[in-house]
């Protein structure tokens, strides 16, 4: 009788101990990889110049044929949400390592690893479309690295009037024809120099309810999101049809279109911030 007593306090002392030891060793975090899929519907865009087989074409809800040489669009503001709602922010005010611009070109680019996210399960995910306005200055020498990389002649990620950063910026082609398709976006200013108030705020929040939960600690999830540029002309807000010309209503190239023709592809890519806060973005699944 006595052994077996001995014998089962030593299997509660060993099972305590390993229960300490486990949780001693359990992660107090871990990283999330950020996974981008740019689609027109569910196909992979393929990029290509004007005389390529290759490149991916896309009709809109208008009927326009439109393909795409570059695609190229700032992340930035990250927050990932917990299940009991605790909001946790990624670097959310430091460019250089909270932003990223996603470059189809760049394979490298379209995985964004969130390093050193804590401990526990996530249920959402938040991330702006562009940059916060407090942030949307080029400022090289507070945020060298994303400045160089947005400022690289291969990216070209900044208004050429020196004000801010270009949001998005898609190049490429529409209608049989093969007219010159040309969308950036970002916010403006008014005013003069030395007296600028802010014009149009492209930002936009985008937020995503994850289908499954991220668990983060003892595994490293990947969120894959999906990027669907079908809705670039054909979204939840505007059916929009290209233009091309020297008239108010020409829409199909930044040096033609106005500010205020600028917001509905705005609107399209991010949502309109209010009845739509995810735009072209989806959850396609969550790997644990």
């Amino acid at each position: 009788m006595k052994n077996i007593k001995t014998y089962l306090l030593l299997t509660a002392i060993s099972l305590i101990f390993a229960s300490c030891q486990s949780d001693d060793s359990k992660p107090v975090a871990n990283n999330v990889t950020l996974a981008f899929n740019n689609t027109f519907k569910d196909i992979a865009i393929v990029l290509g110049d004007v005389a390529s087989s290759q490149a991916t074409v896309n009709t809109s809800a208008a009927g326009q044929l439109h393909q795409f040489s570059e695609l190229k669009y700032v992340i930035s503001n990250i927050r990932l949400i917990k299940t009991d709602g605790t909001e946790i922010p990624y670097n959310i005010n430091d460019l250089d390592k909270g932003a990223a611009v996603i470059d189809q070109s760049k394979p490298a680019t379209l995985h964004h690893t969130l390093n050193n996210i804590p401990t526990g399960d996530y249920k959402q995910l938040k991330f702006g479309l562009g940059v916060k306005r407090d942030l949307n200055v080029l400022n090289q020498v507070k945020f060298p690295i994303f400045y160089a990389t947005a400022g690289a002649n291969d990216t070209e990620m900044m208004w050429e009037w020196g004000t801010g950063y270009r949001f998005t910026k898609i190049e490429g082609f529409y209608d049989t024809d093969k007219k010159i398709l040309s969308i950036h976006t970002g916010s403006t200013i008014e005013g003069e120099e030395g007296s600028y108030i802010q014009g149009v705020d492209s930002y936009r929040d985008i937020i995503l309810t994850l289908p499954i939960h991220a668990q983060v600690g003892a595994k490293a999830p990947k969120i894959v999101i999906k990027a669907d540029f079908d809705q670039l002309l054909s979204g939840k807000t505007h059916t929009i049809t290209l233009k091309t010309g020297n008239g108010m209503d020409d829409n199909a190239t930044p040096n033609i279109h106005t500010a205020s023709q600028m917001v509905p592809f705005v609107d399209n890519l991010g949502g309109n911030g209010s009845n739509d806060v995810t735009g072209i973005f989806s959850i396609l699944n969550v790997e644990n």
